[in-house]
């Protein structure tokens, strides 16, 4: 399979141009191009949380303290004195760096169901509510962000399926067909709750209008049959 480096970097060069894109065609404000930018280079590492040695897994779980942190900090700031917010800050950043991802990876195994495109639905479905609630970005943002994440995370699955076939030997590894998978159905549960945690992203989400609106230039089944003849 990819690298840590190699699922980065792809992941980057292929996200950053497509959200150039969305910027040039009118779909984008330049700050929206940077989050989706960003957010396609984080889907790209998303898969990998389930290995417990790898770079990603301590990555995210440093962003996703740094997040918890800062929403402690941003809840308590007029209800606690300073030192208190700083030390709440700093206890909600360990608890998420150590004891939670502790746990999550006694839970996981690399390459399980976490590492499908299932698992790649639920990325995307659970970002957009964040970005929308959390951050009080734009509902057209939100799900644009929603987009690159999976779209990140995809990127990732087809590298490693890639690097699964090694061309000077025309040879197929073992782990061929284990990256790109609808979900592992060795792990029913993990999969139910992965449908669970898409209906709830999806129920907590903003309308989609914005984006449908945006597309609304395009033409109608039967029309676009008439141009294409």
């Amino acid at each position: 399979m990819a690298d840590f480096k190699t699922h980065v970097t792809v992941a980057a060069i292929l996200s950053a141009p497509m959200a150039a894109s969305a910027f040039i065609l009118g779909y984008a404000n330049m700050n929206d191009a940077i989050f989706y930018a960003l957010a396609g280079t984080l889907g790209g590492l998303l898969p990998d949380i389930d290995a417990d040695d790898s770079a990603a897994i301590r990555l995210i779980f440093r962003l996703f303290g740094a997040l918890v942190a800062g929403l402690a900090i941003a809840f308590s700031m007029d209800k606690l004195l300073h030192w208190q917010v700083l030390a709440l800050a700093i206890v909600s950043y360990l608890v998420v760096r150590f004891p939670i991802q502790w746990v999550f990876e006694q839970f996981t195994v690399h390459r399980g169901t976490l590492h499908s495109v299932l698992a790649n639905i639920m990325f995307a479905a659970l970002a957009v509510p964040t970005a929308y609630h959390l951050f009080a970005l734009e509902a057209k943002t939100a799900w644009g962000i929603g987009g690159f994440i999976f779209l990140g995370a995809t990127i990732h699955l087809v590298l490693d399926e890639l690097y699964s076939i090694e061309l000077s030997g025309m040879r197929i590894k073992r782990s061929f067909g284990t990256a790109m998978k609808l979900t592992d159905w060795g792990e029913p549960l993990a999969s139910v709750l992965l449908v669970l945690g898409c209906a709830v992203g999806y129920w907590f989400s903003p309308s989609a209008d914005a984006w449908l609106n945006a597309f609304a230039w395009w033409p109608e089944s039967a029309r676009l049959a008439e141009w294409i003849k």
